[in-house]
């Protein structure tokens, strides 16, 4: 075996544990820490929301049925949360406990993740969209838009439904941000292991097997530093890492096996072009999983089209923006809202 195919086989390990886990722009920022505006500590975020949502019920054309709940007054503005790969609406408490005294937050679990069904449709990129546009029609009213965002492969979902749904984004959303997600190239250019010289990228198939995987993951220390290494930047905390490693680790191997396979080849590059309301687009500089460069390539397509609203670079931060800067991912909602 060659060189180089034995430091790729020898990377597989590593990639397992980390892929599991879930022109110059005028108006890019580069968003230092500054302390929440609400809390020193941002990480008491993370308890589980003590106000009780309220359930909405949504079936799929299909016959899946989505969990989606809502919290905060009913009247208010709402936001629309859709989680990532290997998540859960759960992922979302961070938004939940710092917005809904002021906001109605809609959060749901993606088809087959948390205690949504999976259905029967073969799942693909146009299901996530599906789903998005069934869980809008039931939360958000006419004439009272929505700031809908996505993270990761939820950022996916709201680029697909764009695509699928053209009229919907104005009647829908005031707003959108998408997050430390692509609409492409999402194997050739990340970033999360280092590969020796020739070697260009992971090879496709051996990526496709491993996002495809429904192996258990372990509870072990070095499933704990994979997880941080692949998904979060230096400015994570303990409290953060074990926020998520606990949302990670609820999703069923099979759930991650079957929506990874998907994300191995997604390519909804064109969706973008029917994004035409004020759109911000974050990433952490760290980010492995996704990174910069295809938030940038987003975000310059964004602008060619006049509804680039922001682009917020967020320095020492990964994978998880919503959770490693709370203070700084839930300001950007809140502009957006308060359009």
């Amino acid at each position: 075996m060659s060189t180089e195919k034995t430091s790729v086989v020898r990377a597989v390990p590593v990639l397992a544990g980390a892929l599991v886990i879930g022109g110059v722009l005028l108006r890019r920022r580069r968003s230092s820490p500054p302390p929440s505006a609400r809390l020193a500590d941002t990480d008491v975020l993370l308890r589980t929301p003590d106000v009780a949502p309220r359930t909405v019920d949504v079936v799929t054309d299909d016959g899946a049925r989505l969990r989606v709940l809502e919290y905060g007054d009913p009247d208010a503005t709402p936001i629309v949360l859709s989680h990532g790969w290997t998540c859960s609406a759960d992922f979302w408490a961070p938004q939940i406990n710092d917005l809904a005294d002021k906001y109605r937050v809609v959060v749901y679990d993606q088809r087959g993740h948390g205690r949504s069904e999976v259905g029967t449709r073969p799942l693909d990129p146009d299901v996530l969209g599906d789903d998005l546009a069934a869980v809008l029609a039931a939360t958000v009213r006419p004439g009272a838009p929505a700031v809908i965002a996505g993270h990761s492969m939820g950022g996916m979902s709201v680029m697909s439904w764009a695509s699928r749904y053209p009229t919907q984004v104005r009647e829908r959303a005031k707003g959108i941000l998408l997050a430390d997600t692509a609409s492409d190239s999402l194997v050739r250019e990340t970033t999360v292991i280092p590969l020796p010289p020739g070697v260009p990228q992971v090879p496709a198939r051996l990526a496709a097997s491993v996002l495809g995987s429904a192996l258990p993951l372990p509870a072990t220390r070095l499933s704990t530093r994979a997880l941080r290494y692949a998904t979060m930047g230096a400015r994570s905390t303990p409290a953060q890492v074990a926020f998520c490693e606990r949302v990670v680790r609820d999703c069923a191997p099979r759930t991650r096996g079957m929506w990874g396979a998907v994300l191995s080849t997604v390519d909804i590059a064109d969706a973008v072009t029917n994004i035409d309301v004020p759109t911000v687009v974050v990433v952490g500089t760290e980010d492995r999983l996704t990174p910069p460069i295809q938030s940038r390539r987003l975000a310059e397509k964004l602008d060619r089209a006049n509804v680039l609203d922001e682009l917020i670079e967020l320095p020492g931060v990964g994978h998880m923006a919503s959770v490693e800067a709370i203070a700084e991912f839930d300001a950007a909602l809140v502009r957006l809202a308060d359009r």
